[in-house]
């Protein structure tokens, strides 16, 4: 039995659950990166000499990586179910730091066609398997809390700018000899990044477990917990969620849900300099900013959707966030703090929305396929990742053609955004229970089942006789704490860095 395994990754029937939550935000914190990517353009578009014309050049870079997101996740989905965790986030780390040494290369010698192939589609693999990689994983540990188990599993993932956005800056400018040659710092930057993201996933992949069949949480009892309107009774397959309205009503209001974020999130820094002339540093605080709502947009709303329904937090992600972007569009170049709180709520409203959709689809379809249910529902943001900063690049490019400047650039955009959300809200309130027909034939999700426990008990009885080394619980235990640690320094770094930065929005 290999260390990869799904089976020698199994726990033991007793097992402290919140050990396994640093190993999710290990591989999110990663490849969360892609968040900050809003730092990068003006540096990369002055590397490539590109002047104010590179938005939309630059911006393919991105947009490349979320659609290979989608389109990765979407084709491995089902792999990574089969395969575990571990083997699908090695995969995943493999793919994402190889990104990072070709995107490097290509920033090194001039090659922009290297730096798309590179962080655009390798990376971007890398992005897709290990988004869905822990997640399936949390909501197996937390069976009581599934809206809880997402946030955690997800917000990693919006947190991973929070640290990467002020240390990219640090780097840049420690590389390139100051501020104000950030362009000459981007390659050395990439290749920091790749090493220490290659040691920080390969900790989460050896701390990773799944839950042994026979483990639950103390006092957890499944027959006795409260069934929700839209929560389904049955098992849907992956091939026949596919085929109900409700899989692409939902398919549609994470599209508009992450179109409209994103167009904010992917030019975040740009915007806000080119809107209130503040410095790079300080609007790298505002990306900072922005991940940490992103971030605690994951946790805290996708945890309230345990209590409201999950229908009703996505009325509240696409209403509110309908009139905060109105809001923004009419008035938000009158005042700075006015544009930065209503891009933050905006912005974890964008974040509530990727962590509390797994919980919905599980609500919706079971949870007999769901980790190869969200990875076909993730082609929605690799549509998303295309529309949005096209959407925004296109038209400041053309707004700058017909000579605005400044927050005019933008204003247009953000209307636009308000017809997307008011498409998603409409969706979703067209999403009811799904239909008995779909449901998955009990005997087959019953011998599925029982496959899987005899799998893990085998598992089990072998790592109990000493036949498999490799979990040792001693290790674990420690390996899972010092990664604890690690992921508490960095966030503790990305807030209190953060919070300096996005003073200078204010000060100046």
């Amino acid at each position: 039995m290999s260390v990869l395994d799904r089976d020698a990754i199994i726990a033991p029937v007793k097992f402290n659950r919140w050990l396994i939550p640093p190993a999710a935000l290990a591989i999110h914190l990663s490849i969360g990166q892609a968040y900050a990517f809003s730092v990068f353009k003006n540096p990369l578009a002055e590397h490539f000499e590109m002047g104010e014309g590179g938005d939309v050049a630059i911006g393919w870079i991105f947009s490349l990586a979320i659609a290979m997101l989608g389109i990765s996740s979407a084709v491995a989905g089902s792999w990574v179910e089969k395969a575990g965790p571990r083997k699908s986030m090695v995969v995943a780390g493999g793919f994402w730091v190889v990104g990072f040494f070709v995107a490097t290369l290509g920033i090194s010698t001039g090659q922009l066609w290297l730096v798309y192939v590179g962080y655009g589609f390798i990376g971007g693999i890398g992005l897709g398997i290990g988004y869905i990689s822990p997640v399936s994983t949390l909501m197996k540990w937390f069976p009581d809390r599934p809206g809880l188990a997402t946030g955690l599993a997800i917000m990693g993932f919006g947190g991973g700018a929070l640290i990467a956005s002020p240390a990219s800056n640090a780097l840049m400018s420690f590389f390139g000899g100051g501020d104000e040659n950030l362009a000459d710092g981007v390659s050395q930057t990439f290749l920091t990044l790749a090493v220490i993201y290659l040691v920080i996933i390969a900790l989460g992949a050896f701390v990773i477990r799944l839950p042994h069949p026979d483990w639950k949480p103390a006092g957890y009892d499944p027959s006795t917990a409260k069934t929700k309107p839209m929560q389904t009774e049955g098992d849907v397959s992956v091939r026949s969620a596919v085929r109900t309205p409700q899989f692409w009503l939902l398919w549609v209001v994470l599209f508009t849900n992450v179109t409209a974020g994103i167009g904010i999130l992917e030019s975040a820094s740009p915007m806000i300099q080119s809107s209130f002339a503040i410095t790079a540093v300080a609007a790298g605080g505002f990306v900072g900013l922005l991940s940490i709502f992103n971030m605690g947009g994951r946790f805290v709303w996708s945890s309230v959707s345990d209590y409201i329904g999950r229908k009703n937090t996505y009325i509240l992600y696409l209403g509110v966030g309908l009139l905060l972007y109105l809001l923004l569009a009419t008035l938000g170049s009158q005042s700075l703090a006015l544009f930065v709180i209503s891009a933050l709520v905006i912005l974890s409203f964008y974040g509530g929305g990727f962590a509390t959709v797994p919980a919905y689809l599980k609500d919706l379809f079971g949870v007999y396929q769901v980790g190869a249910i969200h990875g076909r529902l993730l082609t929605a943001w690799s549509a998303a990742g295309v529309a949005g900063p096209l959407i925004v690049n296109s038209v400041v490019e053309s707004q700058r053609a017909a000579g605005q400047e400044g927050f005019e650039l933008y204003r247009l955009s953000l209307f636009i955004m308000v017809g997307v959300l008011a498409v998603g809200l409409v969706s979703n309130l067209l999403i009811r229970k799904v239909d008995e027909r779909h449901h998955e034939d009990p005997e087959v999700v019953a011998a599925t089942a029982k496959a899987d426990r005899e799998s893990a008990s085998e598992a089990s009885d072998a790592r109990e006789n000493g036949h498999v080394k490799a979990t040792s619980g001693g290790v674990h235990t420690v390996v899972a704490c010092v990664l604890a640690v690690i992921v508490a320094a960095a966030l503790a770094y990305g807030v209190i860095t953060t919070a300096t930065t996005a003073a200078g929005l204010f000060t100046g």
